[in-house]
C-alpha cells in the first residue's frame, strides 16, 4: 500500500494511492507499507527512488543500512513494535531522503508512524518538508522507546519486590518462582529489543548529522539531531542498567530456588537419619534367631518398641539442640 501525505493548509492530507493513480504532486511524505512490485516501479518512475527489498533491508552491516545512491540517502533502522503485547518484536524501516519528499518503506506498523500520521492530520507547521517529517518520525520513535523503558523499569521494580519481599509460600514456591522467572525473561527480552533499536537509531542519527550539509538542513534541525543523539545515548545507557538489574534478579531468583530445593533435601535427609536407628533395631529383632534372649521375655515386644521410639527421638532432639533444624 502506498500512502502519500500532501500539505493542505495547516494539515497533511492522507491519500491512499490506488493502483491506477499517479503519485500525488507536492507530497512531503510517501509511506510504503508492504509495497507491491508495481508500487515500487511507480515510485521509481516518479521520483527516481530504488526501493530496497525486504531481504536487503534485513541486512545488518552498516554499509548496507546507511548509504547514498543517486543523491538519495538510504537509512534503515530497527524499530520496536507491539511492545504492549505479550509478543513484542522489532522490525526494520527504511528512510529514503533527498531533496524531495521523505519515503519510508516498512512491512509492519510500529506505533510511532500511526501516532505521527494522526498528529500531522490535525496540524503541521507551515514549512513542512521531507526533512521535518523525518525529524518528527525519529523523535516519535525515540519517545516511544523511552516510554517502553520507563514501563520496563517500573515492572522490574515490582518483580524485585516480589523476589525479596513477597511470601512465596502462600502461593506455592514452584508456581511462584516459575511465574517470576517468566516475568524476568520477558522484561529482559523487551529491554534487549529496545537496546537493539536504539543502537540502530543512534547510527542513523549520526549518519544524518553528517549529511546535514548536503541536505541543506536548517540550524534548528541540526540542533534537533544533536539532541536526539544525546537522548539515544542516554537511553542506550539506561538499557545497560536495566540489563544488569534483570541479570541480578535472575541470579537472585535462581538462588531462592536453590534455597527452596535445599530445604526439601534437608527434610529428606533428616527423615532418613531419624528413621535409620529404628530401622536398625527393627531389623535386629526381626532376625528370629533361637538364641535371642528377648524372644522369650514377657516385655520384649514393648521393650523393642520403646527402643525404636527412643532411637528416633534422640537424633531429632540432638539436631534441634545443634540448631540444624
Amino acid at each position: 500500500m502506498m500512502i502519500a501525505f500532501v500539505p493542505r493548509g495547516t494539515v497533511l492530507e492522507r491519500i491512499v494511492v490506488q493502483d491506477d493513480a499517479a503519485v500525488p504532486q507536492g507530497a512531503v511524505w510517501i509511506d510504503l507499507l508492504s509495497p507491491t512490485p508495481d508500487e515500487d516501479r511507480k515510485l521509481e518512475a516518479a521520483l527516481g527512488v530504488a526501493v530496497p527489498t525486504r531481504e536487503e533491508m534485513a541486512e545488518i552491516e552498516p554499509t548496507s543500512r546507511l548509504y547514498i545512491e543517486n543523491g538519495m540517502r538510504y537509512m534503515t533502522a530497527t524499530v520496536i513494535r507491539a511492545s504492549d503485547t505479550d509478543s513484542p518484536s522489532v522490525t526494520v524501516v527504511t528512510f529514503i531522503l533527498g531533496s524531495g519528499p521523505l519515503v519510508t518503506v516498512r512491512y509492519e506498523e510500529p506505533r510511532p508512524f500511526n501516532l505521527l500520521a494522526s498528529r500531522l492530520a490535525r496540524y503541521c507547521g507551515p514549512n513542512v518538508s521531507g526533512e521535518s517529517v523525518m525529524m518528527d518520525l525519529l523523535d516519535a520513535i525515540i519517545d516511544r522507546a523511552a516510554d517502553v523503558l520507563e514501563r520496563v523499569g517500573s515492572e522490574v521494580d515490582l518483580i524485585s519486590q516480589r523476589v525479596f519481599e513477597h511470601n512465596v509460600a502462600a502461593e506455592g514456591p514452584e508456581r511462584s518462582y516459575q511465574e517470576i522467572l517468566k516475568a524476568i525473561g520477558k522484561k529482559g527480552d523487551l529491554n534487549s529489543k529496545v537496546r537493539e533499536s536504539m543502537v540502530s537509531i543512534g547510527r542513523l542519527v549520526s549518519f544524518l548529522a553528517n549529511e546535514a550539509e548536503g541536505l541543506k538542513m536548517q540550524k534548528d534541525q541540526r540542533s534537533l539531531l544533536k539532541g536526539m543523539a544525546r537522548d539515544v545515548a542516554s537511553l542506550a545507557d539506561h538499557t545497560t542498567y536495566l540489563a544488569n538489574k534483570v541479570t541480578f534478579l535472575l541470579d537472585a531468583t535462581l538462588g531462592m530456588v536453590t534455597l527452596e530445593q535445599n530445604k526439601v533435601i534437608k527434610i529428606f535427609s533428616v527423615a532418613a537419619v531419624v528413621l535409620l536407628p529404628p530401622t536398625m533395631v527393627a531389623s535386629v529383632y526381626g532376625m528370629n534367631f533361637h538364641k535371642m534372649p528377648e524372644l522369650d521375655w514377657e516385655y520384649g515386644y514393648p521393650f523393642a518398641l520403646f527402643l525404636m521410639l527412643a532411637a528416633a527421638i534422640l537424633p531429632y532432639a540432638f539436631f534441634k539442640w545443634k540448631r540444624w533444624l
